[in-house]
């Protein structure tokens, strides 16, 4: 996963905006959709925030407050650190944060969380409770006739292929497998639950 990432930085956002390899992907409502998740995200409250597996820093520049982000590829950080010039970004492991006790007020992800197996989800959740108080957690929804866990093959541009295990969620299921939470937002595409 982390080779499949380093190797996916420089043509990550294209996924966000629909371009490159993605520009014929039939996607009603999506960059309305992404408008409205934006606008969810930065009308957080400011906050000493972590983005874990922040990636390219797509999102993390919508956030307020004392952001750090941090990443297991050096290329998304490289990226992220073009986007968002004001945070600090660190390369770390997610699944054991190079963090103190409660270092943050919030930990903030992306489209990791729904990359996690059993273990790993435990492991993670365990981790975000240590160094922060409270839990942002991006993810998809399911369409229709979608199973909810899956292997996914995934093409990069220069033609390598990787198998990517995928989760998605309704806004209930999500919060319930944080133990419990708020469903901030829920559409077609996206699910962001606080907890």
């Amino acid at each position: 996963m982390k080779t499949y990432y380093d190797r996916r930085a420089f043509e990550y956002d294209d996924w966000w905006l629909g371009e490159g390899l993605y520009a014929d992907r039939d996607r009603p409502g999506w960059s309305e959709e992404l408008d409205v998740l934006a606008g969810v995200v930065a009308g957080l409250p400011p906050a000493r925030t972590l983005d874990v597996a922040c990636g390219t820093g797509f999102l993390t520049r919508h956030l307020r407050g004392d952001v750090v982000g941090l990443d297991q590829s050096e290329r998304m950080l490289a990226v992220a650190r073009e986007q968002m010039p004001t945070a600090r970004f660190v390369e770390g492991d997610a699944l054991a944060l190079p963090f103190e006790n409660r270092e943050f007020d919030r930990v903030f992800t992306s489209y990791f969380y729904c990359h996690l197996e059993e273990g790993d989800r435990a492991r993670f959740l365990a981790e975000a409770c240590r160094v922060a108080r409270e839990l942002v957690v991006v993810g998809s929804v399911p369409g229709t006739g979608d199973p909810l866990e899956r292997w996914e093959e995934r093409v990069l541009k220069d033609g390598s292929r990787w198998t990517v295990y995928k989760r998605v969620f309704t806004g209930e299921q999500l919060a319930a497998e944080l133990g419990g939470g708020e469903v901030l937002h829920e559409g077609r595409w996206f699910v962001l639950v606080r907890a």
